[in-house]
């Protein structure tokens, strides 16, 4: 398998997803949980995807779809396409999967995926995060990683609109 493959097989739909998970947890795999929609990958992304993957042994990422993305952002998003951002994230040496979900949030795939840490932001109180309750039902842990202040899609898209 060529590396354009092996980061092609990185992104992965729910049956893929099942059959891995249920290896990892056969292994007793620490299962590491975040989402978003990372529509410009910028070095605060990068940041806080590596410390996210840094709490467990597999860091999976739920992907806003392009319609659930629209929903939440507006018309005007995303400005890359689901599959370029998640080839995009699957490209990164921590990230072991990436899977697209079209709802406007992980609550199902949080309760397919059943994390041992949940992820998000520090914007977010970790009792605000959807699929807090799955995650503190089964014992696991929910973890606020704060932003490196000044990286954002939103300010990158205003430096950019402003020249």
């Amino acid at each position: 398998m060529n590396i354009l493959e092996i980061i092609k097989s990185k992104i992965v739909n729910k049956d893929n997803l099942k059959t891995l998970l249920s290896l990892w947890k056969f292994k007793e795999k620490k299962i590491v949980f975040t989402n978003g929609c990372f529509d410009i990958i910028h070095r605060g992304h990068v940041e806080y995807l590596a410390e996210a993957a840094s709490y467990g042994d597999i860091l999976i990422i739920g992907l806003n779809t392009d319609d659930s993305v629209k929903r939440i952002k507006g018309g005007n998003r995303p400005l890359q396409d689901e599959y370029s951002r998640a080839i995009i994230l699957a490209s990164l040496f921590f990230v072991n999967n990436v899977i697209l979900f079209n709802e406007d949030t992980p609550y199902d795939l949080i309760k397919l995926v059943q994390p041992d840490i949940l992820i998000k932001g520090s914007d977010y109180k970790p009792e605000d995060i959807v699929g807090y309750d799955i995650v503190k039902a089964k014992g696991g842990e929910i973890i606020t990683i704060d932003f490196v202040p000044g990286y954002s899609t939103t300010n990158i898209i205003k430096k950019i609109t402003n020249k």
